[in-house]
C-alpha cells in the first residue's frame, strides 16, 4: 500500500464539541433524538455522543470547554454554527425535530423549507445549539430528475 492508498483508505470522522451548562441533561436530550454514549470517552466533565460511525457530538462542561480555548461560550440566545444533518427520508428530519421537542429542546426555530428535492427544518437543543436535519433527493446530488419524496 502506498502512502496514497493509505489517504484513500482512511475515512473522516467529525467531532463536534459543544459547552453544555447541565451535563446530564444534555446526554439525555441528544440520546432523546437518536445518539448513544460512548463511555470510553466520558466522564464527569464530557460526554462522547454517537450519531454514526463518522460523527460524534462532544458535550462538554463549561469548565471543560474553558480548557481548550480562552474564547467565550456565546449566549444561549446566540447561534455561532448551524449544524446540517441528512436524514434519510422527509419522516426522519419530522421525527428529529419532534423527538427534540419531546427532550426539552425548541422545534422549527427556523421556518421550515420545502423545495421539493429538499425539505429542511430546525431545531436548538436545551443549550441553544442550532441543528438543521435535512432530507435531499439523491438525484437532485446528481443533477438528475427528482424522485418521488
Amino acid at each position: 500500500m502506498t502512502g496514497n492508498d493509505s489517504q484513500q483508505a482512511h475515512v473522516k470522522m467529525i467531532f463536534v464539541n459543544l459547552p453544555v451548562r447541565d451535563l446530564a441533561k444534555a446526554m439525555a436530550f441528544y440520546e432523546a433524538i437518536g445518539f448513544t454514549n460512548n463511555p470510553q470517552f466520558s466522564d464527569e466533565t464530557a460526554a462522547c455522543m454517537v450519531l454514526s460511525d463518522t460523527i460524534f457530538v462532544m458535550l462538554l462542561t463549561h469548565a471543560k470547554w474553558r480548557s481548550f480555548t480562552d474564547r467565550p461560550i456565546p449566549d444561549s440566545g446566540a447561534s455561532e454554527v448551524s449544524l446540517a444533518l441528512t436524514c434519510a427520508t422527509r419522516q426522519k428530519v419530522d421525527a428529529m425535530v419532534a423527538a427534540a421537542g419531546q427532550a426539552g429542546g425548541t422545534p422549527d426555530i427556523n421556518p421550515p423549507q420545502d423545495h421539493g428535492f429538499m425539505f429542511q427544518r430546525s431545531f436548538i437543543d436545551p443549550d441553544g445549539h442550532l441543528w438543521e436535519p435535512f432530507w435531499m433527493d439523491p438525484a437532485a446530488a446528481t443533477n438528475g430528475p427528482p424522485a418521488e419524496g
